[in-house]
C-alpha cells in the first residue's frame, strides 16, 4: 500500500491558488505520460522522415492526376490495372522527355540573349566571362586538379536526381496499381467498418479536388503560355519563348502570376523597342488575363478543388517561408487535403 502511494505522488502536483489561498492538487495519470513521450517521438520521427514524406505526397498527387487516363484504357481496351497503369506512364514519361528535348535547345539559346539584355552588372560580367582567351583556358586546366571535389559533387547531385525521379515514379506507379484498395490500409490501425468507409470517401475526395486541380492547372499553363508566346511574337517581341515559359509557370499563382509575368515582358519589351512595343505588351497582357478569367477558368475548373483566390496565395506564401520553391508548389494540394481529413473526419462530428 505504501509502494503504490509513492508511485501515485509521483504525478502528482500541488498548485497553490493565489486568489482562493488554497492548495489544489492535479493528479497525472502515467498513461497521459506515456501518450505525451509517444506522441512527441512521433513528431520528431515525422521531422526527420520529412523529405520521404513529400516524396510520397508527390508520388500521390502525380497518381491522382494519371487515374482518371488508366480508368480510360481499363475500360476502352479492356487492360488489366498494371498494364493500363504502365501505358499512361509510359505515355507521360514519353510525352515529358520529347517536350524537354524540344524546348530546351532554343530555351537555352533565348535564354542567353536575354540575360545579355537585362541591364544588371553581375549578370553582364558572368556573360562576359564565358569569352575565354587561350591563356584563361590554359589557366582553368591548370585549376583543374583543385576541382576534382566540385566534379564529384554535381556528379552526386546529378545521379541523386535522377535516383529521386525514378523513385517518384516507382512509388506513384505502385500506389496506381493499388488504388482501389488503398482506403483498406487502415486496418493497421481499426477494423471498424465506418473508418473504413471513412477513409474509403476521404480518398475519393482527394482524388476529385486534387486530381481536378492538378490537371486543371497543367491545362491553364500550357494555354496561357501558348497564348503568350503567339502574342509575343505578333508584336514582334524577341525572346518569346522564355518569357511565355514565364507566363505558364506563374499562372500557378492566381491573379498575381498574369501581372507579374506582363510586368516582365514589358519591361524586356520596353528594353529592346521602346515605349510603343512595351504598352502593346501590357495591352496584351491584360486581354489574355480578361480571356483566362472569363472563358478559361469557368470552363477548365469546373471540376476544380474551388480554391479562392485569396487561399491560393496565402497557402503559396506560407508554402514558400516553410519549404522554399518545393513547399511553394505544394501548398496548395497541401491545403486540399487539409481540408478534405477536415471535412471527412471532423465536420460532420455531433
Amino acid at each position: 500500500m505504501l509502494a503504490d502511494d509513492r508511485m501515485k505522488s509521483r504525478y502528482t502536483l500541488s498548485m497553490f491558488n493565489p486568489f482562493s489561498k488554497t492548495k489544489e492538487t492535479i493528479t497525472i495519470s502515467p498513461s497521459i505520460v506515456v501518450f505525451t513521450v509517444f506522441f512527441l517521438l512521433g513528431l520528431w520521427l515525422l521531422f526527420y522522415i520529412r523529405s520521404i514524406l513529400l516524396l510520397l505526397f508527390m508520388a500521390f498527387i502525380l497518381m491522382v492526376a494519371l487515374h482518371p487516363l488508366v480508368k480510360k484504357f481499363e475500360t476502352h481496351l479492356k487492360l488489366s490495372r498494371g498494364l493500363s497503369a504502365g501505358l499512361a506512364y509510359f505515355i507521360f514519361i514519353t510525352f515529358l522527355v520529347l517536350f524537354l528535348a524540344l524546348l530546351i535547345p532554343p530555351l537555352a539559346k533565348e535564354m542567353y540573349g536575354l540575360i545579355g539584355k537585362i541591364n544588371i552588372p553581375v549578370l553582364q560580367e558572368q556573360i562576359k566571362s564565358f569569352n575565354f582567351t587561350v591563356a584563361e583556358i590554359s589557366n582553368i586546366a591548370d585549376r583543374v586538379g583543385s576541382s576534382v571535389g566540385v566534379l564529384f559533387q554535381a556528379i552526386n547531385v546529378t545521379f541523386s536526381s535522377i535516383f529521386t525521379a525514378f523513385t517518384l515514379f516507382v512509388l506513384s506507379f505502385y500506389l496506381m496499381v493499388e488504388r482501389r484498395t488503398l482506403h483498406q490500409k487502415i486496418y493497421w490501425f481499426s477494423k471498424a467498418k465506418n473508418h473504413i468507409a471513412q477513409a474509403d470517401a476521404f480518398l475519393n475526395s482527394i482524388e476529385l479536388q486534387l486530381g481536378g486541380w492538378v490537371r486543371g492547372e497543367l491545362i491553364l499553363m500550357f494555354a496561357v503560355g501558348t497564348l503568350n508566346y503567339v502574342g509575343l511574337l505578333l508584336l514582334g517581341v524577341p525572346y518569346a519563348l522564355p518569357l511565355a515559359l514565364v507566363a505558364g509557370f506563374l499562372e500557378i499563382l492566381p491573379n498575381l502570376g498574369p501581372i507579374l509575368s506582363t510586368a516582365l515582358a514589358s519591361l524586356i519589351a520596353l528594353t529592346v523597342g521602346g515605349p510603343f512595343l512595351a504598352l502593346g505588351v501590357a495591352v496584351m497582357g491584360i486581354v489574355i488575363q480578361q480571356v483566362e478569367n472569363s472563358f478559361l477558368v469557368p470552363k477548365v475548373m469546373s471540376v476544380n478543388a474551388n480554391v479562392n483566390s485569396l487561399t491560393s496565395i496565402l497557402s503559396i506564401l506560407i508554402g514558400l517561408q516553410l519549404g522554399g520553391i518545393a513547399g511553394g508548389f505544394l501548398a496548395i494540394p497541401a491545403y486540399i487535403v487539409m481540408r478534405s481529413v477536415y471535412s471527412t473526419f471532423f465536420q460532420h462530428r455531433t
